[in-house]
């Protein structure tokens, strides 16, 4: 499945706070752009986190790959996009693009992730059919309503 719709999309203030020596955005700052992002487009979906927890499910990142394109500074805001990309199998992928206000991208990070079973801990086997069950608006999520 793909994602044929406009990716769901936060904009985030750079604070003196994310920066590094060089007075640019840390790594460790796109990370957390990338998954406040993420977070509120689950939200934004009608997905609970904490009830996906209670039900012993929680999200996990398996690997993580940044590429910078151009530095994001104090005082920039910057357009964090979150689009998720389903194949077949126990992973799926999370894409998100940090495009400056001037329009310039900034950088890009994809996550494979997975859901883990928390009692088991090992990957669900269908983690689309688990987000787009729980989903009041799976489309954000790149899904197909489910059948509940």
């Amino acid at each position: 499945m793909t994602n044929t719709q406009e990716p769901f999309r936060v904009r985030i203030e750079v604070r003196v706070s994310d920066l590094d020596l060089q007075q640019h955005v840390t790594g460790a700052a796109y990370q957390q752009f990338a998954d406040h992002a993420r977070f509120s487009c689950v939200q934004a979906a009608g997905i609970s986190v904490e009830d996906l927890l209670s039900s012993g499910l929680g999200p996990v990142n398996l690997e993580t790959v940044i590429k910078y394109h151009r530095e994001l500074r104090a005082g920039d805001s910057v357009d964090v996009s979150c689009s998720w990309i389903w194949g077949e199998g126990k992973t799926y992928r999370v894409e998100h693009s940090f495009t400056r206000s001037d329009g310039e991208l900034s950088a890009t990070i994809t996550f494979v992730s997975g859901l883990l079973d928390l009692r088991t801990r090992r990957l669900v086997a269908d983690p689309a059919h688990e987000w787009a069950s729980r989903a009041t608006e799976p489309a954000l999520l790149g899904l197909a309503p489910s059948a509940r």
